[in-house]
């Protein structure tokens, strides 16, 4: 009996630790150059590395084409560049349409994960103003914002330019690209690690919030 009790036990210790299948994290962006469009897809890249959570990387043009898409996504990473202080005038765009489908149809993105990203030509560039602009559209929505999760780096002797979340942010993710390199070479490997850790962080969040957290040391 006993040895029948701990082969369940053991049986359901590799079911708890097996990938959680499912789990949808889209990531909506705006690129006006090709540096934006990069972050994004290291968004995409850290997603999939959490657990086999499943990806769905689109432009604000393809996902007003595809609202039943994002409807049934369990989470939404917003990305856009940042201009004049603010999110680009497509993105902007895309916000105001979900006004009329999302918010009309009965607040169809409620309760789920939200996050984002931004980009730059210089090291601020008031991305900040950006992200809390992601964070009202968000909380609009009644979706649950997921914050990046680093420490600030790069702000010592002993820092680099090459460490996670080298500009400090705690919002969300944020990158820098010089204006005279194309996304060929910026942003630079630090940000992009930086853009793949809030994916992966956003795909474990939703599924503890979907499928509930595992215990600890499970």
């Amino acid at each position: 009996m006993m040895h029948a009790i701990r082969e369940q036990d053991e049986e359901r210790g590799r079911r708890d630790t097996r990938p959680d299948p499912g789990i949808r994290v889209a990531i909506v962006y705006h690129s006006g150059y090709g540096h934006t469009a990069r972050q994004a897809e290291a968004v995409a890249e850290g997603v999939r590395q959490a657990d086999g959570s499943i990806p769905l990387l689109l432009t604000v043009e393809e996902a007003q084409q595809r609202w039943d898409d994002l409807a049934a996504a369990h989470a939404i990473v917003f990305g856009a560049p940042t201009y004049m202080g603010a999110a680009s005038a497509p993105f902007k765009a895309f916000q105001e349409a979900t006004s009329k489908v999302m918010m009309a149809g009965g607040y169809l993105w409620r309760d789920k994960i939200a996050a984002g990203f931004t980009n730059s030509g210089s090291l601020a560039g008031d991305k900040l103003s950006t992200l809390l602009q992601m964070v009202l559209f968000a909380a609009q929505h009644g979706m649950h914002w997921v914050s990046l999760d680093l420490p600030p780096a790069n702000n010592s002797t002993s820092g680099s330019e090459k460490d996670l979340n080298r500009l400090g942010f705690w919002i969300g993710a944020a990158a820098q690209s010089n204006t005279d390199e194309g996304p060929d070479r910026a942003p630079p490997d630090a940000d992009l690690a930086t853009a793949r850790h809030l994916g992966a962080r956003v795909a474990r969040v939703t599924r503890d919030f979907v499928r509930g957290r595992r215990p600890a040391g499970a």
